[in-house]
């Protein structure tokens, strides 16, 4: 009895949030300060992994993962599901709710996993490529690993103890570079990326759950699931409509045109948006539960949101301002000289590089406010607008596919998005307008100046023009940034907020 009573007192602290409340602005700053320091360890990692393994493996290699990804890629969403939102964003949820939505995750990723490895054969027969039976099948064991971790995971997250989801993520990272750069070493080939695939979410399981202090009960019936999955069937529809459209690039590259060049289309996207998700993702992690805790308080949470989104765009505006005018040397010195085809590529998608922090920011407005079926409407135009793209850019092969995907994500998706996202809630839609395009000479100052400076140094050797133009470009734009007043505000509240942290650790 004892041992239950611990047990039932353990499953209370890991769902209890009232205390958050107290303190929420002192949490979300530190905790975004940890989650970036572990974000910037990953994103060392993941250039490191890219610029070690291109030089290790061929374009093959990363196209025959690459076709398989495209499955997965779909798939992925029914591990969450949108369950382990739906336990973040609720105010209140009990030790059964949780019970029950951890053993539908573990259900889901389990029957993905049967239904990816059953589907093997046929995933050869569609490439022509008899190799991928077994990549396949040692893919497919992730999904359950990954189901079981869903809720835990959730957990620390409603707790925003992100230290812990930060290390468990940079530890199982580190292990699936290693994994792959050691088999890549030996010769292993292709088997090399299906071990970095399967080595993290293995590592991860035993992290999360060493790490939680929650354990499932058995399932039971009643207990208000039907809001809670039905919340979290909007998100997955939304999740899935979108994987599936937005992993048709993949499959209809590696289809008409081949393992070589898809492996040049993903090792192009993976250099340029990798990176920018090590910075959103953070972010992610830590808005949402924030301004779930803040849906009673309209003013504390437009505050909130606004101050992040427009850090979001004086960022996003800099880097892809610089990656663009970049895209080339970038390219030669990150990858190698074989992968110069891959060059085009990435100056198209620097584009969606400007535009996914925005799109995910803006995400945070459906998400922490309940609005699963908006999600849901979204997700079906932002997907048409992105097959639509793909299939026009599609006969000028794969830098047609990037720069058609990468336009309609400006002119399309993201109209569409401040439009759905401001029809409610604290936050409008003409102000996301005003916000996002007070911030856009920053983008022009940044790529413009760089260009010019590229031009002056385009004979000179890939690494000598980076370390001209990289500081050069860097320099230009926080000159900008600082006396443009717009740009320096939200600057100047990150450097609050910084404040803030270091006077809290004194």
């Amino acid at each position: 009895m004892m041992q239950n009573k611990n047990q039932q007192a353990a499953a209370g602290g890991a769902l209890a949030t009232g205390h958050l409340l107290a303190g929420i602005k002192g949490r979300t700053i530190s905790s975004s300060v940890v989650t970036f320091a572990a974000q910037g360890g990953q994103a060392v990692l993941q250039v490191g992994s890219i610029v070690v393994l291109a030089r290790l493996l061929t374009p093959v290699d990363f196209g025959l993962l690459g076709m398989v990804l495209y499955i997965t890629g779909f798939l992925r969403v029914f591990n969450d599901a949108g369950l382990s939102t739906a336990t973040v964003q609720r105010e209140g949820i009990t030790q059964a709710q949780v019970s029950n939505l951890f053993w539908t995750n573990v259900a889901l990723g389990g029957l993905a996993t049967g239904l990816l490895a059953a589907a093997a054969p046929l995933v050869a027969w569609f490439y022509k490529e008899p190799r991928l039976v077994g990549v396949t099948l040692a893919v497919s064991i992730t999904f359950l690993l990954t189901g079981s971790t869903v809720q835990h995971l959730a957990l620390l997250k409603r707790q925003m103890r992100f230290g812990a989801i930060a290390a468990i993520q940079t530890i199982a990272m580190a292990m699936g570079v290693v994994v792959a750069t050691v088999m890549a070493w030996l010769g292993c080939g292709y088997w090399s990326l299906v071990g970095m695939q399967v080595a993290p979410p293995l590592l991860a399981f035993v992290l999360t759950w060493t790490t939680s202090r929650w354990r499932p009960h058995l399932p039971q019936r009643g207990h208000g699931m039907r809001e809670l999955l039905g919340f979290g069937a909007n998100l997955t529809a939304s999740s899935f409509l979108w994987s599936l459209a937005k992993g048709s690039d993949a499959m209809l590259i590696g289809k008409v045109y081949g393992a070589a060049s898809l492996g040049l289309y993903t090792r192009a996207a993976s250099l340029f948006q990798r990176p920018v998700e090590l910075f959103i993702d953070p972010l992610n992690y830590v808005i949402v539960p924030t301004l779930s805790r803040l849906q009673t308080q309209p003013e504390r949470y437009h505050r909130t949101y606004m101050r992040v989104f427009e850090l979001v765009a004086v960022v996003s505006f800099l880097f892809s301002g610089l990656l663009l005018a970049l895209a080339k040397p970038m390219t030669l010195v990150l990858l190698g000289a074989k992968w110069g085809e891959a060059a085009p590529i990435s100056a198209s998608l620097t584009l969606v590089a400007l535009y996914h922090p925005i799109a995910c920011a803006n995400g945070w407005l459906l998400t922490s406010q309940c609005r699963g079926r908006e999600a849901l409407i979204l997700s079906i135009i932002s997907s048409v607008a992105a097959v639509i793209s793909f299939l026009l850019g599609l006969r000028f092969g794969p830098v047609g596919v990037a720069l058609c995907y990468s336009i309609s994500c400006l002119l399309v998706r993201l109209p569409v998005a401040f439009y759905i996202t401001g029809r409610q809630g604290p936050v409008g839609t003409q102000e996301q307008w005003s916000r996002f395009l007070t911030h856009l000479p920053v983008w022009i100052i940044v790529c413009g100046s760089t260009v010019v400076v590229q031009k002056l140094v385009a004979e000179m050797k890939p690494m000598a023009q980076l370390l001209i133009c990289v500081p050069a470009g860097l320099t230009i734009g926080t000159a900008f940034i600082f006396a443009y007043a717009p740009a320096r505000r939200s600057i100047m509240g990150l450097v609050e907020a910084l404040r803030e942290f270091k006077k809290g650790r004194a």
